[in-house]
């Protein structure tokens, strides 16, 4: 069973669930060669637009540093001095550079997986120390296929340097003949606008691994029809726990209908199999509603509280089956049954308001419908 577990076919498409653990694990979807493509392009454009400028002031500084005053050559500290201060000004010209190329690359690296930092990605994992795991990396697919981009990058970024070299070899030729100052501009512009050439070619590399990261990404989080499965059941909760919390809700709900029969004007029974509470507000232009009900079990506990609740009990088995088949827990009676519940009420109000002693109305016989009449199975009788 096992062995049939390990090898069955990732067929199923990741759930949320599934999705969300793996950025908990730092695995999203990443493409090397799109960060790569867009820092160089945005480095070319960036040089041809000022890499002229930056090239005279490097050149300046690269100049400057062969030159040296008499004390400077015979000081201890001076010469240091010198070469720092030279360091610095190379620095600060092109630190300009080093800010876009980070700034790109953060961009780059949350365009198809988003933004994600997990320290568990950090943390170290026996399978990329184990020697049959590194064998499988280097003969594997992913090699085949990072090899097959390396050689198509080369290819692409060799043949457009050539045919950019060729198609300006005359003006490159022409540098050696001019001053060094517009030679230097010159060069730059030359080399600046090659660059972005060059660098354009890798869009097409990107373009191909974006799709196949995601690909890849997405094969890799596959599961299996058991674990989507046992996600639902860890998800939804095993069977039998649910069964239990709705035993428990069952229980809690029984009990609170059971307090809410001390707070009735009458119950109606069958006298045995059915039982139902009612209340009435007379103040109040709505009809009474049920505040409890039951049947067999759930009845005998309805009139053990409206005992001890002293809440007066009615013998009615007709009107009981009607109320109990027809009307849910807090709702109102059925119009159609208003007038044989008002005859109840009307009889438990008067015994409220006579005294010990008094002469008492006589019961009444509430009458129910035929299209009420319901028996015990809870069909509507025919008679």
């Amino acid at each position: 069973m096992a062995e049939q577990e390990t090898t069955e076919e990732r067929s199923e498409e990741p759930t949320a669930k599934r999705l969300e653990k793996a950025r908990e694990d730092g695995q999203v979807a990443r493409s090397q060669e799109l960060s790569v493509a867009m820092m160089m392009i945005g480095v070319a454009v960036f040089m041809s637009m000022f890499g002229s400028s930056l090239i005279i002031k490097l050149s300046e500084i690269f100049r400057a540093g062969f030159i040296f005053d008499r004390k400077d050559v015979f000081s201890d500290t001076l010469l240091p001095i010198a070469f720092g201060d030279h360091a610095t000004n190379s620095m600060i010209a092109i630190i300009p550079v080093f800010i876009l190329a980070i700034i790109i690359a953060i961009g780059a690296a949350g365009l198809i997986g988003g933004y994600n930092f997990s320290l568990k990605s950090l943390a170290p994992k026996a399978r990329k120390i184990n020697p049959l795991q590194g064998f499988k990396r280097m003969f594997g697919m992913k090699a085949a296929v990072d090899l097959t981009k390396a050689i198509t990058k080369f290819s692409l970024v060799g043949g457009v340097l050539f045919l950019v070299v060729s198609g300006r070899f005359s003006e490159l030729t022409a540098l050696g003949f001019m001053d060094l100052r517009p030679a230097m501009s010159s060069a730059g512009e030359i080399i600046a606008q090659g660059a972005v050439l060059v660098t354009l070619t890798l869009i097409i590399a990107a373009g191909i691994d974006v799709p196949y990261q995601m690909y890849e990404h997405n094969k890799k989080l596959k599961m299996t029809k058991k674990e989507v499965k046992d996600e639902m059941k860890e998800t939804e909760g095993r069977p039998e726990v649910k069964a239990q919390i709705r035993r428990k809700q069952r229980e809690l709900a029984m009990g609170q209908m059971i307090e809410a029969v001390a707070d009735a004007d009458v119950i109606i029974v069958n006298p045995e199999h059915f039982a139902v509470a009612l209340a009435y507000d007379p103040s109040s232009s709505g009809a009474p509603v049920v505040v409890a009900k039951g049947v067999d079990f759930m009845a005998q506990s309805i009139r053990e509280k409206a005992k001890a609740s002293s809440v007066p009990i009615f013998r009615a088995p007709p009107l009981a089956r009607a109320i109990y088949f027809t009307t849910d827990i807090n709702q109102n009676v059925p119009e159609t049954l208003y007038y044989a519940v008002a005859q109840v009420i009307a009889y438990i109000f008067s015994l409220n308001s006579l005294g010990k002693g008094a002469s008492v109305a006589k019961k009444p016989t509430p009458e129910v419908p035929k299209a009420m009449q319901y028996g015990t199975d809870g069909k509507i009788t025919k008679d």
